[in-house]
């Protein structure tokens, strides 16, 4: 086992989205596994059936809806002025001691951090106004883009979602939070939420609420300390992860975790991530960003407690070769916490994982490269994995099973499955950037890839909270 995964801790562009993928086709997945054993159980039945279609719940009845619909709240909109994204708690040290979410989505320099799409006019013979609306328009799994959480406003010039703010609260004290996900498919149409039928089998992960007049949550248990500084040392050149120390920027008790089954309507389940926690408004208020990271989530890009909304970066990944962007919220270990910039979550780690697709599972898989390609940093277009993120301070790129559009297993709960690239692939010249979850698979089964120092490739044992956003095409 590698010794960091065995610890564990107590602790600008002004461009148009949908213009720009108006019509480029115009007809038209830390713990390793300790065994192989463990492994075939795990990854056979996921990869022979990896789309298969998860069984929901009956759906809420319309007296239960009419509870879910008191936390309705507007479309909120995107802040007027670009929010500044330096943290009020003082001057960083290097990007692996940063306080907040560090680079975002569209601030990278070279195409292997930006993944937004050319527009469709490029190379071709007519400028931009002559291409229609984008297939997506019409069907949305068809070439996008396509905004699959729709209670906000993604600001595709910056690589940002402004949400609606939630006020709730936890044993009598304040609870900030968003909403993200939701089990029943009708609250979802109705709040304009991600539809996960999966989240349905991920209440002995979650805390349970009831929901008031005023349409927040009343949490049962659960608190997050967000004054910890992040902290992170790489390991050496070219083998920065795993690293050598980390501390996660948030830390959540015991009891906390995103989701929450709400025992007054239906036992319903949310993802309901913490944003903030025992602070007054005034504390709080970053509608211009400069936001205080010893106080609210380190995703936050503004936060606006006079209008209640909260704006969110984005990261880029990949699902099923297509570029998305998804919000990474919380994690179920404190090295993936730290590495992602957002909160340790202990209870999530009571989630059942390595079984995929099976009946009742909770979870998705998401791909993470541990050595990808990193050499030139964003300039090379290959780049990604864990130590190219350690070393130039930029995400991954990790691939993401089913998002809705795409699949019907979507789960905002993904267990991580790191892997690496064998010595002998990286001699032969075939380490590149993996886009797609069976191009993936398919390499583990011809031997190009195995799980970290060499491990059986599946479930590295934790799992990310990652709501997806959008897809960019």
């Amino acid at each position: 086992m590698i010794p960091a995964f065995s610890r564990s801790f107590p602790l600008g562009k002004e461009l148009n989205v949908t213009a720009l993928r108006s019509c480029l086709f115009s007809t038209t997945k830390l713990f390793i596994m300790a065994s192989a054993t463990m492994m075939m159980s795990g990854l056979v039945p996921s990869t022979a059936f990896a789309q298969k279609t998860v069984a929901a719940k009956p759906p809420v009845s319309p007296e239960m809806l009419a509870v879910h619909s008191k936390a309705k709240r507007p479309v909120a909109t995107t802040p007027a002025t670009t929010p500044a994204t330096t943290s009020g708690t003082g001057a960083s040290t290097g990007f692996n001691s940063e306080q907040g979410f560090g680079s975002t989505a569209r601030q990278s320099p070279g195409p292997g951090c930006d993944l937004f799409p050319a527009p469709a006019s490029t190379g071709a013979a007519v400028g931009l106004s002559y291409f229609g609306p984008p297939p997506s328009t019409v069907n949305p799994s068809l070439v996008g883009p396509v905004q699959l959480l729709n209670s906000g406003k993604v600001d595709a010039s910056n690589g940002t979602i402004t949400l609606p703010l939630y006020k709730g609260t936890v044993k009598g004290k304040t609870a900030w939070y968003i909403l993200t996900d939701v089990s029943d498919q009708g609250i979802a149409n109705e709040l304009g939420l991600n539809f996960s039928a999966k989240l349905g089998f991920a209440e002995n992960a979650a805390r349970t609420g009831t929901i008031d007049g005023n349409g927040n949550i009343v949490f049962d248990k659960g608190t997050v300390d967000f004054s910890p500084q992040r902290n992170i040392v790489p390991g050496p050149t070219g083998q920065e992860f795993p690293p050598k120390s980390f501390t996660p920027g948030e830390v959540g008790d015991k009891d906390y975790s995103p989701f929450v089954t709400i025992t007054n309507a239906g036992n319903v389940v949310y993802n309901a991530p913490m944003i903030a926690y025992n602070v007054d408004a005034s504390e709080i208020d970053f509608p211009n960003g400069n936001v205080d990271y010893s106080k609210v989530h380190d995703a936050v890009a503004a936060i606006d407690t006079v209008n209640m909304t909260v704006t969110l970066n984005l990261v880029n990944g990949f699902s099923f070769g297509r570029p998305v962007w998804y919000i990474s919220m919380d994690a179920s270990i404190p090295l993936a916490a730290a590495i992602e910039h957002n909160t340790y979550a202990p209870l999530m780690a009571s989630l059942l994982l390595g079984h995929d697709d099976s009946a009742f599972s909770p979870i998705e898989r998401i791909f993470i490269a541990t050595n990808g390609p990193e050499a030139g940093s964003c300039n090379n277009p290959l780049r990604q994995g864990l130590s190219a993120d350690l070393a130039d301070g930029f995400r991954p790129n990790n691939v993401l099973g089913g998002i809705p559009t795409i699949a019907l297993d979507y789960s905002p709960a993904w267990d991580a499955n790191l892997y690496e690239w064998t010595q002998d692939a990286i001699n032969n010249g075939y380490r590149g950037q993996l886009r797609e979850e069976f191009q993936i698979l398919t390499f583990v089964q011809d031997g190009l890839l195995t799980g970290p120092a060499g491990a059986p490739f599946g479930s590295s044992g934790f799992s990310i909270n990652c709501p997806i956003v959008q897809r960019l095409d």
